[in-house]
């Protein structure tokens, strides 16, 4: 069955046509034996990953179960986010391209409840909609659900996590007993079988295999790496690698802002993706994403249930997945759409026990990897802009810059190749780099006793640097201009060239801001801030006055 032609499957030629048009022949697994279920009334369990085609999986056999003759309410999806529900709707667009007769309507937060109560009354047959707002327009009486016959629910597990489980089981009693329930869901907890023994009737268990969780086309690699250096073997990855578009995973939310803050700081395209964000933050972040002009996201697990952009080169486990379902979760966000894409997971001593487990359920070969050393890192610089030069001298203005290069030579008395040197170093020497012999750090026995003693070295190391004299500079910006701490240590960082650990408390008010500086950076803050641009302001900065007495 899992090389089965969707030709094969006497679906309406309208479906066969849709299909042919979204460039797909054979079904993948979890289409191919869900399908024929569904289309046959039988209720589903079925577990499968992000990008095994799951949704058309109930999508076409949804869409085919449709009576065209009646403008009721017939099916009803679930989903636990909006970005998901959002998906889901798309999805059946595209397969209703030539069923003109069969309309489907999202509905969910953070859109105008009276638009959606409009288009219901118009007459929808399929809605897709998340636990919350469909209770709300159910109470209201513009949801009715006494002719729905089918209802799936879509990343369960998720739903779950989530807390709806209440308002799953509030859905559901309102739908008619002998409906048909499908339920997919990415894992099959203990929670989940109890929601189907309360719920399905005899269900059809469909369940990807383990080796069938992870892609052939995913390489996967791991780095044993101490807690203190995983932001600087994160930078230099990414500076070896520069990928198109970059997932990074972290297990909490606060971990995940923290490290944004530090990526920016740094000078990266980095943005947070988390529960704690309003909906507008989150469909701007995706929006930059999807359309490439934001590189590295940085996101929670919960969050990244909605995402689905199949051109994620890159996928970095920052912290280590709490466990393996959510590793095959995470990776499976690259290599998609029978592309290429690598996996990289950052491994504690402590942690390695849960890498083996990992390994153990998914048989995978995940590789031990050797990070990039600052060679790397500086060859791949050179090389990207080599390419860059390159293009450049097409262009039509490269003539009137040859003429001052000229000049330059006769009148100062250097060469053209002392000129390019200086520009080369100009633009790739970072006089900050940080060199850690990664390659040591694999090796050495990480022992509890060891490990004390290096994080009670890396605190009193960084105690001595703060202990330096500081000076307190004033600038001429604040929250009435929307800055923030990191739109300061970024421009301080990356436009001065003052290294972070030399920037100390920064209190920032109305219409002013004083930054903390080592003595011996002080001069150089002064000299070429004033040259930078902060959000599209200019910096006044002099030293702060001290406070009379």
């Amino acid at each position: 069955m899992e090389n089965l032609n969707f030709n094969e499957m006497n679906l309406s030629e309208e479906i066969l046509k849709a299909v042919a048009d979204m460039g797909f022949e054979t079904a993948t697994p979890i289409q191919a034996q869900s399908i024929s279920s569904i289309l046959a009334g039988k209720d589903v369990l079925g577990q499968s990953q992000t990008g095994t085609g799951k949704t058309a999986a109930f999508a076409i056999p949804c869409i085919e179960k449709i009576d065209e003759e009646s403008q009721a309410l017939q099916a009803l999806v679930l989903c636990p986010t909006r970005e998901l529900a959002m998906q889901v709707s798309e999805e059946f667009r595209k397969l209703l391209k030539y069923k003109q007769g069969v309309k489907v309507l999202p509905i969910y937060g953070g859109q105008a409840i009276e638009k959606q109560i409009l288009m219901l009354k118009k007459g929808v047959q399929i809605v897709i909609g998340t636990p919350g707002r469909v209770i709300d327009h159910i109470n209201r009486r513009t949801l009715k659900m006494q002719n729905v016959n089918m209802v799936v629910l879509d990343e369960a597990d998720e739903m779950l996590d989530m807390g709806f489980r209440e308002d799953i089981e509030t859905i559901l009693s309102r739908v008619l007993d002998d409906r048909q329930t499908v339920l997919f869901s990415a894992t099959i907890p203990k929670a989940i079988l109890e929601l189907t023994r309360k719920y399905q009737n005899n269900p059809v268990e469909i369940r990807v295999k383990k080796k069938e969780l992870t892609v052939n086309t995913i390489e996967q690699i791991y780095f044993q790496i101490r807690e203190i250096n995983k932001i600087e073997a994160l930078c230099r990855l990414i500076d070896a690698k520069d990928p198109e578009l970059g997932l990074i995973f972290c297990n909490t939310k606060r971990k995940v802002d923290e490290l944004v803050e530090k990526l920016q700081s740094r000078g990266y395209f980095a943005e947070a993706l988390h529960g704690d964000l309003k909906q507008h933050q989150r469909d701007m972040v995706m929006k930059k994403f999807r359309s490439h002009t934001l590189q590295i996201m940085v996101a929670t697990d919960v969050a990244a249930r909605g995402i689905d952009v199949d051109d994620i080169d890159v996928v970095i486990n920052y912290d280590i997945p709490l466990d393996y379902e959510q590793y095959v979760h995470r990776i499976g966000r690259t290599g998609r759409a029978g592309k290429s894409g690598t996996a990289y997971t950052f491994v504690t001593n402590r942690e390695m026990f849960k890498l083996r487990e990992i390994m153990s359920y998914t048989k995978a070969n995940i590789a031990l990897g050797s990070l990039p050393s600052v060679k790397d890192v500086e060859d791949n610089r050179i090389k990207a802009y080599v390419e860059q030069i390159k293009e450049t001298m097409e262009s039509p203005n490269l003539a009137k810059y040859m003429k001052i290069v000229k000049k330059i030579v006769e009148t100062e008395e250097i060469t053209s190749l002392d000129i390019a040197a200086a520009l080369l170093t100009m633009q790739l020497y970072n006089e900050n780099e940080v060199d850690i012999d990664f390659e040591k750090d694999k090796f050495r026995d990480f022992r509890d006793k060891e490990e004390r003693k290096t994080s009670k070295f890396s605190r009193d190391k960084s105690k001595s640097s703060k202990d330096e004299k500081m000076v307190r500079v004033f600038m001429n910006i604040g929250e009435k201009q929307k800055i923030r701490k990191k739109d300061i240590v970024g421009a301080l960082a990356n436009e001065v060239k003052i290294p972070t650990k030399e920037i100390g408390p920064i209190d920032i008010y109305d219409n002013f801001t004083f930054v903390n500086i080592s003595e011996k950076y002080a001069k150089q803050a002064l000299s070429k801030m004033k040259f930078v641009k902060i959000k599209g302001n200019s910096i006044d900065v002099e030293l702060a006055k001290k406070a009379k007495r």
